[in-house]
């Protein structure tokens, strides 16, 4: 006959032996309360980091793009809002904290940005729409606009 004490509402052991890690791509399943009710709601992400191994301290940070804004969320391993946790895809990086993404990913915009200008609109186009015109040719970027009238 053995006495278990339950410390929390998940399977721990579950858990622990899930073995998550940077460059996974997770989704995690969380409870939001709304009104007395519980939800669940998605968070999908790449996950950045892995802190406190398995220890009952644990989080990993998960990041994703939503609507052209990063979001990082740290999760608590083995916290009872965390539903379950699913892992979409992984991936072998060389790093344990893939820091770097957030530099990486923020160079790509604002080399798509660089990339693109708004040309003020003809007369024959709708009033007060830009127009943008895609850039191809560095040497464009670079060298500004002289008129000659």
């Amino acid at each position: 006959m053995k006495n278990t004490v339950a410390v929390s509402p998940i399977d721990m052991e579950a858990r622990k032996g899930m073995d998550l890690r940077a460059g996974d791509t997770v989704r995690v399943w969380q409870k939001i309360e709304e009104k007395g009710k519980y939800r669940l709601q998605a968070f999908e992400g790449l996950v950045l980091a892995r802190k406190h191994g398995t220890e009952a301290g644990g989080t990993f940070t998960v990041r994703r793009v939503a609507s052209g804004v990063g979001v990082e969320k740290i999760f608590p391993l083995y916290s009872p809002m965390i539903d379950k946790i699913e892992i979409v895809k992984r991936s072998r990086v060389r790093r344990a904290k893939l820091y770097y993404i957030r530099e990486k990913v923020a160079r790509e915009a604002r080399r798509l940005l660089r990339r693109t200008r708004v040309v003020h609109a003809s007369p024959s186009a709708a009033a007060g729409t830009p127009v943008v015109e895609e850039v191809t040719d560095v040497n464009e970027i670079a060298t500004p606009e002289v008129s000659v009238e």
